[in-house]
């Protein structure tokens, strides 16, 4: 295939697909920035923030994720403060650049294989787009951040796996990039293993340079966390073991929600099958194929129904079904009529329901202030609250509130999941729950911090005013002096009575009284 500056085709094909890979790029920072920031990211920026301020991880902030991310969260709250500016400004960015550079550096990787990947700017393009848009409102997250970073190792251990050899430099960058990634979500060192088994039938031992290198930055991560952050082993992983499953769901439900991704994964491996001695970039396709299996695996062992676990495995298959239309589009012969329609239809199909899902952000990105985050950001405005908590599951209506507001969050928690946790657990394990009493730390913060405003999620499925309020006679009477002043949302905002806070303050404690930057 000509180069791309001597072929004035493919210079158009260039062209026109940075424009399309900017026009993506316009559309995914216009949305992020202008709609509420991610609950989860917004939670973690304001970790982040506290931690740089003194607070201890783990106990003064109860956080069951291991610190890496919260350590990449201080980065752009840094960059905010000394530019002044709002950390969703920075932290947005950030987080594109990053699957941005993953995307570039992987088709940098494509191109050397020549063939299909010669013309490198549509192969960025490609990859870059798919990066942005199927995340849709989840940019951002961990599992986004990983699945960037595992992309350069895909492309390498299919070269490998084709008995090529990286050179000494990718193949060091690629394991550490990959160990990080998978740092971010340990249990997705499983990938590892599975790709190694793989590897094996190919006649490629273990003791390959990249893999050594993720082994050695995944072991060195876990190792400085034990010396720095030893409170994530003794406290927030048995925490998680104990009390995390309460937001379990199903696996029927698991699998029912999931239909549409495992459907378009046995696409991709039936495409895979039928092509697996002709196919010319077969070693990436099964690199990528076997990548979103094995995630898929994982996020179902782990029982959430959230969305953005299921980025890693929708997003390889996207790939894996793109690579297979675009290397088998030259084929002729009725024989592949009926896989390119398949092919074709598959991603079509990722494509229609990335677009739905980015719809709830564009219409919250063009009318801002009709969410409920926005509603909650007035009153405690109108009302000057200094100090605001949330009892709900619904980590939003906590972060980013918070984050926009400066109010002090009154708990140590994020949202009431570790409460609903240890009302699940004492159900059938007593003892276990005993040694969480959520609830006490719940009650104590409450009256510690004694909050301006209180919201209440009445659509819930724990009565948490009852559960606080049991056998906790401070909570009771504290609680006594509020008075509801809204209610909107399947929730129902109550004021404190001014004079009404029996205890002395502690909001200075709890978090700053200027705004998240």
């Amino acid at each position: 295939m000509a180069r791309t500056g001597s072929n004035p085709a493919a210079a158009a094909v260039s062209v026109v697909s940075l424009l399309v890979l900017l026009g993506v790029l316009g559309i995914v920072l216009f949305v992020a920035e202008r709609s509420p920031l991610k609950d989860d990211i917004a939670w973690l920026l304001y970790v982040a923030r506290r931690w740089m301020g003194g607070r201890a991880l783990y106990t003064d902030l109860i956080e069951v994720n291991p610190p890496l991310i919260i350590w990449i969260s201080a980065v752009p709250i840094m960059l905010a403060h000394w530019l002044n500016v709002d950390a969703q400004l920075v932290a947005i960015p950030m987080f594109v650049a990053i699957v941005v550079a993953c995307a570039w550096w992987s088709s940098c990787l494509l191109r050397i294989a020549g063939g299909i990947f010669a013309d490198h700017w549509p192969v960025f393009a490609l990859i870059g787009s798919v990066l942005l848009l199927v995340p849709a409102g989840d940019l951002g997250q961990r599992e986004h951040l990983l699945v960037g970073a595992m992309l350069p190792y895909l492309v390498l251990f299919a070269r490998e796996m084709d008995g090529g050899r990286p050179s000494f430099g990718a193949a060091v960058a690629a394991g550490i990039l990959a160990g990080l990634g998978c740092a971010l979500k340990p249990r997705y060192a499983g990938v590892f293993v599975v790709l190694e088994c793989l590897a094996l039938t190919g006649d490629l031992r273990p003791w390959r340079l990249m893999p050594i290198m993720a082994v050695v930055t995944l072991v060195g991560y876990a190792g400085f966390v034990a010396v720095v952050c030893p409170a994530y082993l003794w406290r927030a992983v048995p925490m998680a073991l104990a009390l995390y499953g309460a937001t379990d769901v199903t696996f029927t439900h698991l699998l029912s929600d999931s239909a549409v991704l495992i459907a378009e994964e046995a696409v991709a491996i039936w495409l895979l099958w039928i092509r697996r001695r002709q196919m010319a970039e077969f070693r990436l396709m099964q690199a990528l194929v076997v990548f979103a299996a094995t995630s898929s695996l994982i996020f179902l062992v782990t029982g959430k129904d959230w969305y953005y676990h299921r980025l890693p495995a929708t997003i390889a298959t996207m790939l894996a079904l793109i690579l297979w239309a675009v290397s088998e589009s030259g084929r002729r012969g009725w024989q592949m009529r009926l896989p390119l329609i398949v092919a074709t239809v598959a991603v079509a199909v990722f494509c229609v329901r990335s677009v739905q899902r980015m719809e709830p952000a564009l219409a919250e990105a063009a009318a801002p202030g009709n969410t409920t985050e926005a509603h909650l950001e007035k009153i405690i405005r109108t009302e000057h609250a200094r100090t605001y908590v949330a009892f709900s599951e619904w980590l939003a209506l906590g972060f980013p509130v918070v984050n926009a507001t400066g109010v002090a969050w009154a708990s140590r928690f994020d949202s009431m999941w570790a409460l609903r946790g240890e009302v699940w657990r004492a159900k059938f394990d007593p003892a276990t729950a005993r040694n969480w009493p959520v609830a006490r730390w719940v009650a104590d913060d409450f009256i510690a911090g004694c909050p301006d405003i209180v919201v209440v999620d009445v659509l819930g499925r724990t009565n948490y005013i009852k559960v606080l309020g049991e056998g906790n006679s401070d909570f009771s009477r504290l609680w006594s002096r509020y008075r509801p002043i809204a209610a909107f949302d399947g929730l129902v905002v109550y004021r404190r009575r001014h004079g009404g806070c029996p205890v002395v303050r502690m909001a200075a404690a709890l978090t700053s009284k200027r705004p998240l930057r």
